[in-house]
């Protein structure tokens, strides 16, 4: 993508008026997507976007210029420009030498979706397109569309580091609305993974995904609304780890932590969470959605242990945060793109396995409500306080399933909600999403076994 003598030589025009490090973030993606609505396809469209970042060190401080001007003049008047906003010029002029680094690859593709023909391609949105509408007549609307975005990156720094990587991401959405004629209610389903157009025959069903969104929709279309009130709530796994995402995650990056605008700021060592939770994030895991070689800043992807049988154990931690902190980077600075200096975010992020029954946990319960699938919501990382969306759930009456539910939320703050966990399935699952964040939107798994917290707010209608 870029030479090493052109970087060595953008990298020492950006200190050339001082400061402690520079860095070249440096992509070319090849990005596709296909609608397919109203069982017709609605557009087929592709883009390559390619730019660079340049990032500089002045103190603590971070300066940042990006531009879509890939020719050596183009790179070293952005090198220029941050050059000119650095203040300690003590050390101006340094020479930087590179090391071409191996990455290693763990997550192969093997089928690039621009290499397959669009008859295959647009079949699979038939496939979840006719599944959905097969499913009830109260389907009124079925959105179908295949994503694939190939990123090629290179991350040069003025510590020698010369290192470039490929993410290949595929994605199947898929929405289906329910209608009775006098109102609508939404199911959806967006399976993805780091994987190519192998995604369809390894690990995802356009089926099933088709028939999973259409049945969710139609099951809420004739839920009645739920009863606020406290009460203990199973949370379903898979998607339903976006809580813990929200909730304690975020609480849990060096972005929120260093600044001291989490309520984990300082709380290594201690207990955070019942005994029964041990958290996880790992960038390591083969082919996930959330799963890189290295990460935006060059430093290979990990496994880190965030929580430990209840005790706060590591943080999320970035180059420039860990600097501040006294910390390591962790190898999780992520970034949207080149228009973004990377900064602590989540990847593959979860509850681990644990040793309690799925079925005891229901009948156990006594009243209370079952999160089968979990919406969108907000969280305030300084406080913990979240407020999440129930996209599908269910009235427990008596330790059994009484009747689906809609209009739920859950209500609560992260610090509560962990120490308030009693049971942890043995099978966990992942879901995929889009994290939002300083640094843009990344690609992140979220995920749980069956949980069951032994009390917490339910907000309804």
């Amino acid at each position: 993508m870029l030479s090493t003598a052109i970087c060595q030589r953008v990298l020492s025009r950006a200190l050339s008026r001082g400061g402690t490090f520079a860095e070249i973030f440096a992509e070319d993606d090849r990005n596709f997507s296909m609608l397919l609505r109203s069982r017709k396809i609605e557009n087929a469209g592709f883009s390559r976007p390619r730019g660079a970042g340049i990032r500089v060190y002045d103190g603590l401080r971070s300066i940042y210029v990006y531009t879509c001007d890939m020719t050596e003049g183009g790179l070293l008047r952005a090198a220029e420009q941050a050059a000119a906003a650095v203040t300690d010029t003590r050390g101006a002029g340094k020479d930087v030498v590179l090391r071409a680094s191996a990455v290693q690859n763990i997550h192969p593709v093997r089928e690039s979706v621009l290499s397959v023909p669009a008859q295959r391609r647009a079949d699979i949105l038939r496939t979840a397109d006719a599944a959905a509408r097969a499913v009830s007549p109260s389907i009124s609307q079925v959105t179908a569309g295949l994503i694939s975005r190939e990123q090629h990156v290179l991350i040069a720094n003025s510590e020698g580091l010369y290192a470039q990587d490929t993410r290949v991401y595929t994605r199947l959405t898929c929405s289906a609305v329910a209608s009775n004629g006098s109102e609508n209610q939404t199911g959806t389903e967006n399976p993805g993974a780091l994987m190519g157009f192998e995604l369809f025959s390894e690990r995802v069903d356009p089926e099933q995904a088709g028939k999973a969104a259409a049945t969710s929709a139609v099951t809420m279309l004739t839920a009645p609304y739920c009863a606020a009130g406290e009460m203990p709530v199973v949370i379903a796994g898979g998607f339903g780890g976006v809580i813990f995402h929200e909730a304690c995650g975020h609480s849990l990056e060096a972005t929120s932590v260093q600044p001291g605008m989490s309520e984990f700021s300082g709380k290594l060592g201690q207990t955070i969470a019942a005994p029964c939770v041990t958290a996880i994030d790992d960038g390591t895991m083969q082919n996930e959605w959330g799963s890189e070689n290295i990460d935006d800043e060059g430093t290979p992807t990990t496994r880190l242990v965030l929580i430990e049988r209840g005790v706060l154990k590591n943080y999320m931690v970035d180059r420039l945060n860990g600097l501040k902190m006294g910390m390591a980077p962790t190898g999780n600075g992520r970034r949207e793109s080149y228009a973004y200096a990377p900064t602590s975010r989540m990847r593959n992020t979860y509850i681990a396995p644990g040793e309690d029954d799925e079925e005891e946990m229901l009948r156990t319960m006594g009243d209370g409500l079952y999160a089968a699938k979990m919406g969108g919501g907000s969280v305030n990382p300084a406080t913990g306080e979240f407020n999440f969306a129930v996209q599908e759930g269910y009235l427990v009456r008596d330790g059994k399933i009484a009747s689906p539910v809609r209009g739920a939320s859950l209500i609560g703050r992260g610090g509560e909600i962990l120490m308030r966990i009693d049971r942890v399935g043995k099978e966990m699952t992942m879901g995929q999403g889009m994290c939002g964040s300083l640094s843009g939107s990344v690609p992140t798994n979220v995920g749980q076994p069956t949980i069951r917290v032994s009390r917490l707010t339910v907000g309804g209608k």
